[in-house]
């Protein structure tokens, strides 16, 4: 029976080993080193854990916690292994010797030394490494060889022997290499973009370096990450540019390719939602990978080997995916500036969600090597506060919690999934820790689910489509750097719409034209009846107005109208108005006013020529011209008073009977909007009577 899984972290105080479940105890046989240090790590078959400090290198075995081994180097900044343990790997900060040249910083040491104890240990060999990114000589898989990249060139090593190369894959400009977990042993290197030349991933199988057996070329690619899978049967290669020249990102423009290690088969993945790819994961079983893009919500799609999508999830603001060890169930989570929600997916039990995590803000993810729990922590300096671990079970329940000040680095001890015994990981559900069931305790549950706010003036309405996130039914979003059919706000082309309200789509040709100021019946739901009441009249008088000018218009010619073709009896009524709105009669000796003009083909009034000057007020037609539309351009606010007054008076009982409602759904209100409540029925009977006049 296989012991139980352990994690270790590294704190501002020290370094700790804990024995996971079902014990959740420190490591017996472990002694605590106090202190500052820089780095730790587990060797990749999980025997060896190694810490590095101002005192020098230990290293311990991770099963009883002893020291193995101690190393007086103090200025060790990365420490690693190699895949089966046995030499270990150090990297200092560059430094020059009295001479000037270069001191060798990067060395590899044997972890356990075959001669007696206590002979000082002897580098296996050393090298001059400048660059703190990618320091680490890469093993193959039987730790026969090594290899690190120089100028124009791979270099390969036998691993017991460093001081010769082995062996030499000369490539021109090469940045970048891989070598196959598998058993295989193939190297895949990258060539980036260089004087117009394409940029190019290349797979050789070692030691036949003459040609490739594999290769992609493509533009778009200042950088990438190569992803074998575990069986280094097929390469992933995720291409980055370092600026996007169409000005859609501020982080380049991201591809996806993948490769056969045997030259078969090599394709670019087209996804179908545009934006940056977040994430690109193998599954342990090497027959799928899991691939997170597009701009948010993110699209989460499964593809096979051959890059042919097999499932895809929900869209959702997600951009981490994460397959457990044995490859049944997976994470899609949301980390760093999302909320940290992890949603968990059974892929043996045809995709089905297990459950959702709430894990709040944590900086490493990780599946224990049994499958059945999930590693969560919030780490140093990305978040000062609130660091601690979490264990959670694959079922969605907390196990562990434990805080800590200022936590810098936490990692599972790599162990075979095989070690475990098979059975269903979601049944039984363990016991959880003490510390879970105190963390639960201070856990505050909203009393109300929090949504997004909402100004007053949109509150209790529908909200509107281009505010809605596309996985809550609005419109996707699309990028066009400035191109005048996607709307200002980024999300689609631009529709007819009024502010506020639900978004009006495009008529379809053929299709009876909307009626101006009509709206649909889901509108009137919300209406009181007053207020339907005075929706109905305002209709009604629009379409009699309208009826009224479409007659006016089918008597004139409208190529001459103007303001000025009113009949006499009009202009008569308005000069009436105009003297009794100011009060004074007219005098006696008004001035004379112009023949109004008509329009060609209709006979004068009273048989009057173009050449007689007539005054209006005078003018008594045997036949009156039916008067034509009101052309003229009225402001906003203009109408008569009683119109104003009507508005006015609607206004109050709609405010009144908003902070009617507020008062029924329990909410105190003001002395002031009380009184206001108790004008209503003057108000209304004000109303009505302006209604019927």
């Amino acid at each position: 029976m296989a012991g139980p899984t352990q994690f270790a972290y590294r704190t501002l105080k020290g370094i700790g080993i804990v024995d996971a479940a079902p014990v959740y105890e420190p490591l017996p046989g472990f002694e605590r080193p106090e202190g500052s240090s820089r780095c730790c790590t587990y060797s990749p078959c999980g025997r060896y854990f190694a810490w590095a400090s101002n005192d020098g290198l230990t290293v311990i075995d991770a099963s009883v916690g002893h020291v193995i081994t101690r190393l007086p180097i103090p200025n060790v900044y990365e420490v690693g292994f190699s895949p089966r343990g046995s030499y270990l790997i150090t990297w200092e900060r560059p430094s020059k010797d009295e001479a000037g040249d270069a001191v060798k910083n990067l060395k590899v040491w044997r972890t356990v030394e075959e001669d007696v104890d206590g002979a000082e240990k002897q580098v296996v060999g050393r090298f001059v490494q400048k660059s703190q990114t990618g320091w680490n000589l890469q093993y193959s898989f039987d730790e026969r060889y090594c290899a690190r990249v120089v100028t124009n060139e791979v270099q390969f090593y036998e691993s017991g022997n460093l001081g010769t190369v082995w062996n030499k894959l000369r490539v021109e400009g090469v940045a970048d290499f891989a070598i196959s977990p598998g058993h295989n042993h193939s190297v895949a290197v990258f060539i980036p973009e260089r004087k117009g030349m394409p940029a190019a991933v290349k797979i050789f199988n070692v030691p036949q370096f003459d040609n490739p057996v594999s290769q992609k070329t493509f533009f778009k690619g200042d950088k990438v990450q190569l992803k074998w899978n575990a069986l280094g049967t097929t390469l992933i290669v995720l291409a980055q540019t370092e600026v996007d020249k169409t000005g859609k990102s501020y982080y380049g423009e991201t591809t996806l390719y993948v490769l056969s290690a045997n030259g078969g088969f090599d394709s670019r993945i087209t996804l179908d939602k545009e934006g940056p790819i977040h994430d690109v994961t193998w599954s342990p079983n090497s027959k799928e990978f899991g691939v997170i893009y597009g701009y948010m919500p993110a699209k989460t799609t499964i593809f096979n080997q051959r890059a042919v999508a097999t499932h895809t999830f929900p869209l959702s603001p997600r951009n981490t995916i994460i397959f457990s060890p044995s490859g049944r169930f997976v994470i899609v989570a949301g980390f760093g500036n999302l909320a940290g929600q992890m949603d968990i997916y059974d892929l043996e039990k045809d995709y089905k969600k297990v459950c959702t995590i709430e894990s709040g803000n944590p900086s490493v993810c990780e599946w224990s090597p049994d499958s059945k729990y999930i590693l969560t922590a919030t780490t140093s300096p990305r978040l000062r506060v609130d660091n601690g671990v979490r264990l959670w079970h694959v079922g969605g329940g907390i196990m562990y919690n434990e805080d800590m000040v200022e936590l810098y680095h936490v990692t599972y001890r790599p162990q075979p999934a095989t070690e475990f015994l098979s059975g269903d990981p979601l049944h039984p559900v363990p016991t959880p820790h003490s510390s879970a069931l105190a963390y639960l305790g201070t856990v505050k549950t909203p009393s109300k689910p929090a949504g997004a706010y909402r100004p007053p003036g949109a509150r209790g309405t529908l909200t509107p489509l281009h505010f809605k996130r596309e996985d809550e039914g609005g419109a996707a979003h699309f990028v066009s750097n400035g191109i005048s059919s996607v709307n200002t706000n980024g999300f689609g082309r631009s529709r007819r719409q009024v502010p506020g309200a639900e978004t009006v789509e495009s008529p379809v040709p053929g299709a009876a034209p909307a009626v101006p100021g009509a709206t649909s019946a889901e509108g009137d739901e919300t209406l009181s009846k007053a207020a339907l009441k005075n929706k109905k009249k305002r209709e009604a008088k629009k379409l009699k107005e309208q009826e009224a000018k479409a007659a006016g218009l089918a008597t004139l010619d409208a190529h001459n109208i103007t303001s000025e073709s009113r009949s006499p009896e009009r202009r008569t009524q308005r000069g009436h108005e105009r003297s009794r709105s100011k009060g004074r009669e007219l005098p006696t000796n008004t001035p004379r006013q112009p023949a109004p003009r008509h329009p060609p083909g209709l006979a004068k009034p009273n048989g009057i020529g173009p050449s007689h000057s007539i005054n209006n007020s005078n003018i008594k037609p045997n036949h009156p011209l039916q008067e034509g539309p009101d052309l003229s351009i009225t402001s906003l606010g203009g109408g008569s008073p009683g119109a104003k007054k009507l508005r006015g008076l609607q206004k109050k009982i709609r405010a009144i009977e908003d902070l009617e409602m507020r008062l029924a759904g329990g909410e105190k209100l003001e002395d002031t909007q009380m009184k206001k409540i108790a004008t209503k029925t003057s108000v209304q009977q004000e109303l009505d009577i302006l209604e019927r006049d």
